[in-house]
């Protein structure tokens, strides 16, 4: 895996990653940033949420459960002084399916977390992480 960040100007960067995608770092005005892009520690956040939601959804539809959607809403706290590293991190999962079975959706928050969440079980090293889910009838 292999990734570039080219500085653009101020404190702002653009990513790209290997293969060929682009986003847009930058940092607050008092950062020097314009506020124009996303900050690499939400990215960084937002990645671990990423990586674990596919491995949800993945695992249910591996499983044959319905499922119709998944939202996995993150919070995480930061340490007060530098280096400001998360201290802890919460993952709520929003499933929603016809008639889906606790005990699969349970199973698969699990599995991700302590089997094949790369990026969650890397950072879990160093952060307290939890998880909890909400189970949703699809209409």
């Amino acid at each position: 895996m292999k990734g570039r960040i080219k500085w653009v100007q101020d404190a702002m960067f653009v990513a790209e990653s290997g293969s060929g995608h682009s986003v847009v770092l930058d940092g607050p005005p008092d950062a020097g940033g314009r506020d124009l892009g996303i900050r690499p520690m939400e990215m960084l956040l937002l990645g671990m949420g990423g990586c674990t939601a596919f491995d949800v959804v993945h695992i249910l539809r591996k499983a044959r459960q319905p499922v119709t959607d998944c939202v996995a809403e993150l919070q995480a706290e930061r340490a007060e002084t530098d280096p400001k590293v998360f201290t802890h991190i919460h993952v709520h999962f929003i499933v929603t399916g016809k008639g889906l079975k606790e005990a699969q959706v349970k199973r698969a928050v699990e599995l991700s977390a302590e089997k094949y969440c790369s990026a969650s079980i890397m950072l879990s090293k160093a952060v307290e992480i939890t998880h909890d889910y909400e189970i949703r009838e699809a209409e």
